[in-house]
């Protein structure tokens, strides 16, 4: 997808949503605001669509007629200079899906992730030779540059995990996940260790739902429930499907995801017992009960 814009970042969607409530609380049409500032109207929709970071210029315009206050005007004009991609998704970005890039950026904006994976490992978990087998099997059709492009930002993504102020991550996986094959028997049991070591990190918590839980409310689907600092924004829900991907920012929903990760902490086993576990299928064999 050569020339394709970078994805907005979620510093960029929410100057885009406090643009849009300034306006709407000053009782403004966009038609107005074109009237009184001489912004081109298309402007003004892409900025109020975040398909487009305002000139430093046009911000203050706005934020003159919407008669907002210093403190807020601060504040924005701080989300404007910080709303900017990530230097080694820049790379990238054109390469791959939009909402996948998307979610990177957003990813990279929290300060907190809770990701549920029914079937696979969570990507920031993944060893290389895992995540290769798993887009390999789930993308068909992709071209061996287009899965290797992906590769490197799922290895690239995991850096947040480490450094001055790392990402607070739990990671919660069914069992299955564990006892599937992915790649093949050694690349599953390399990546189980990779587990265990990865799990050691103070930042990280990794849960399993065993099979003996029974029915639970992470069987309808994987999910990632992303948190950011308060100047950043609210939380945002991620699930990707094969319909398509989805960002869900309302407070019903991201509060009703909240609480399925309550449900789901509390009926997976311990970290403690969770490791137990991964140490005992990467020992015994994949296989449910079985011996390698």
């Amino acid at each position: 997808m050569p020339g394709r814009k970078p994805a907005p970042t979620i510093r960029l969607r929410r100057l885009a949503a406090e643009l849009r409530r300034l306006r709407e609380d000053a009782d403004l049409t966009r038609e107005e605001v074109v009237e009184r500032t001489g912004i081109n109207t298309a402007t003004l929709y892409r900025i109020e669509a975040a398909r487009v970071r305002p000139q430093p210029r046009t911000l203050a315009t706005l934020l003159e007629v919407y008669r907002a206050p210093e403190p807020k005007r601060a504040e924005l004009s701080t989300l404007l200079k910080d709303a900017k991609q990530r230097s080694w998704l820049n790379t990238l970005a054109s390469e791959l899906p939009e909402h996948y890039a998307s979610y990177i950026e957003f990813e990279t904006e929290a300060n907190a992730v809770l990701n549920y994976e029914c079937l696979f490992v969570p990507g920031l978990l993944q060893t290389e030779d895992y995540a290769r087998a798993v887009i390999q099997g789930t993308l068909p059709d992709a071209t061996k540059d287009e899965v290797e492009n992906r590769v490197e930002a799922r290895m690239r993504r995991q850096a947040i995990l480490a450094g001055d102020d790392p990402l607070t991550f739990w990671g919660i996986v069914d069992e299955g996940a564990l006892r599937r094959a992915v790649g093949g028997t050694d690349v599953m049991r390399a990546q189980l260790k990779h587990l265990l070591d990865v799990a050691q990190q103070p930042n990280v918590t990794f849960q399993v739902v065993p099979f003996e839980a029974g029915a639970h409310v992470g069987m309808p689907g994987s999910f990632s429930l992303m948190r950011f600092p308060e100047a950043v924004g609210p939380d945002v829900v991620y699930i990707d499907s094969q319909a398509g991907d989805i960002f869900l920012e309302e407070e019903v929903d991201t509060g009703r995801y909240t609480l399925v990760c309550e449900h789901l902490r509390a009926v997976a086993l311990s970290p403690s017992a969770s490791a137990e576990l991964v140490a005992t299928v990467a020992k015994r064999g994949l296989s449910r009960g079985g011996a390698s």
